[in-house]
């Protein structure tokens, strides 16, 4: 019995960001109520994987997804921890910064292509 320990803090230190954190989820769920709200999107789902994780938009649940916001686990640059990619899967926006790329995005200018 002596040797029992107490431990207070048990997580590891320097532990990477698997997901969006808080800040970043709220920021991306607002755009989504706005344009919910608006009849542009119905739905939306979540990507996780080792070098990303991405919301996708979508405008009918069996379609491929409208808009992918993508948050770089791993970025080359510090430009590219945050895209914007269409259907295609072309780049939109690159930022470091999730709240510019979203307030900067002229939404209603983006057309879905059928």
């Amino acid at each position: 019995m002596n040797k029992l320990r107490l431990v207070v803090n048990n997580q590891k230190k320097g532990k990477k960001e698997i997901f969006f954190i808080k800040q970043e989820f709220q920021t991306i769920l607002n755009l989504y109520a706005k344009m919910v709200s608006n009849g542009s999107w119905k739905d939306y789902g979540l990507s996780l994987g080792k070098k990303q994780v991405s919301f996708d938009v979508y405008q009918r649940a069996s379609d491929k997804p409208v808009f992918r916001i993508f948050k770089n686990l791993r970025p080359k640059s510090f430009k590219e921890k945050y895209i914007l990619k269409d259907k295609n899967g072309s780049i939109i926006k690159k930022s470091e910064n999730l709240s510019y790329l979203i307030d900067k995005t002229s939404w209603s200018s983006l057309k879905v292509i059928k």
